[in-house]
């Protein structure tokens, strides 16, 4: 599978150097040079996304993205995700057309609803309309995507009248993908506007997301889309070995996984959990034969064209993930495609 796309994903998890922890602005120029480095290793594609809480330090993916455009000559870059559902779909199409702009065409809008809500009341937003905004800004933002005026009407903004936006890409479209969390129906959305679909899998055997890959293909070829080859990311880190992976990984890990399941009512992470996680789950951590051998399995059994890894989690230490980065570009990446063309 030799146009399978690998990529590296991160929320600009907030780390620390030598003990102490890194401020916010020193996290969002820690991953503008994670970047650089994946671009120089041939990355190919480089996901930010959108937090609004302080363990993260991106809240504008699409303003580290310019910042990254700036230093990078070849990989793409994305959001990962965009909250569409709390943002204005026509400024978020302005703002990755100006990305796109400045770096030569390779900007990426990968759009959701968010698994953090803090964005909605933060903007003014309420939570009961959860799935309403989505669906009628998604239905706005593909308008937008053809670069023509636009008519358009609906519940949740200001009506638009033979609107145009600018600026316009040019190549003519946007380069747009829908993330989910894995409902029926968001899969099904995705397919009748006919966009890339990537799926998020973030725990258990990723062979339990082979049904909604099926739906997804099924429900193209109902509305007559196309049905794009499909996306999938996951969490994982990788180190010289499986045992240091574990070790540099797991404190972090269970910092920022407890800090969010107390959230969301889960126990706290036991070590016996994680491990299972990695020996069985979707967590692709070791060193990076292990990494890369695991994410050319799940890629053979899903039969995916894409894999991010989420490579960054909790306070970990920048020297660490630095070097998680490293790997992931010069030895697990090239290490997939030659165990898949085996």
């Amino acid at each position: 599978m030799t146009d399978l796309v690998l990529g590296l994903d991160t929320f600009g998890d907030v780390p620390q150097d030598a003990g102490t922890p890194l401020s916010h602005a020193a996290a969002v120029r820690q991953v503008v040079e994670e970047a650089v480095i994946a671009d120089e290793l041939g990355v190919d594609v480089i996901a930010v996304g959108e937090h609004h809480r302080p363990e993260y330090s991106i809240s504008a993916p699409e303003t580290v993205l310019a910042g990254i455009a700036a230093r990078t000559s070849r990989i793409k870059l994305a959001s990962g995700v965009t909250v569409l559902s709390s943002d204005d779909p026509v400024r978020v199409f302005q703002r990755f057309a100006t990305v796109d702009a400045i770096s030569g065409g390779r900007a990426q809008a990968i759009l959701g609803r968010g698994s953090f809500t803090e964005s909605f009341p933060l903007f003014g937003y309420d939570l009961s309309d959860y799935d309403i905004l989505f669906e009628e800004k998604l239905d706005l933002f593909v308008k937008l995507l053809d670069e023509k005026p636009v008519t358009w009407s609906g519940t949740t903004r200001a009506a638009l009248e033979n609107a145009d936006v600018f600026p316009k890409t040019e190549s003519g479209r946007l380069d747009t993908w829908v993330g989910v969390g894995g409902t029926p129906q968001s899969v099904v959305r995705t397919a009748r506007h006919g966009l890339p679909l990537m799926i998020a899998i973030i725990g258990g055997s990723p062979t339990r997301f082979a049904p909604y890959i099926d739906l997804y293909q099924r429900a193209a070829e109902k509305f007559g889309t196309v049905a794009h080859p499909v996306g999938m990311h996951s969490p994982g880190f990788v180190a010289d070995t499986d045992e240091e992976a574990k070790e540099l990984f797991y404190p972090s890990y269970k910092v920022i996984r407890d800090r969010i399941g107390a959230l969301r009512g889960w126990p706290p992470l036991r070590r016996e959990e994680f491990e299972a996680e990695v020996e069985h789950g979707s967590m692709y951590l070791g060193s990076p034969e292990t990494v890369a051998r695991k994410i050319a399995g799940a890629v053979r059994t899903l039969g995916v064209g894409r894999f991010d890894l989420i490579y960054s989690s909790g306070p970990q230490d920048v020297s660490a993930r630095t070097r998680a980065v490293e790997l992931f570009g010069a030895k697990v990446a090239p290490m997939v495609r030659d165990i898949l063309a085996g």
